[in-house]
């Protein structure tokens, strides 16, 4: 289960968008679907991402925000010989963050 703790405790002030982006981009890339966001059929580096928040929408229970996500993607059978070829890729994703427990649940835009 992904929680942004830190994040939902800055809400709603100035600090929320840095500390989401710092929460982001410090957790385990596993549990992002970031496989859903390559362009070129490759598979996800071991690379640092980069977050950007987008977006943020306040609901009665939850906090809406959209995130830019910059990361690394590997192509294989690119024709470039038998090296896989590091690609730059972006994605946007939906992170509904719960007001009270900070779990979050991600959907790909």
């Amino acid at each position: 289960m992904l929680k942004f703790p830190q994040s939902i405790q800055h809400y709603p002030s100035e600090d929320f968008r840095r500390v989401l982006k710092a929460e982001i981009e410090a957790c385990d890339k596993k549990i992002l679907p970031l496989e859903k966001g390559t362009a070129q059929g490759g598979y996800v580096s071991d690379e640092p991402i980069t977050a950007t928040v987008l977006r943020v929408t306040d609901q009665t229970d939850s906090v809406q925000v959209l995130v830019g996500i910059f990361f690394t993607e590997i192509v294989i059978c690119c024709g470039c010989g038998d090296d896989p070829m590091p690609a730059n890729t972006y994605c946007e994703m939906n992170f509904i963050i719960d007001k009270l427990t900070a779990k979050t649940e991600i959907k790909m835009i």
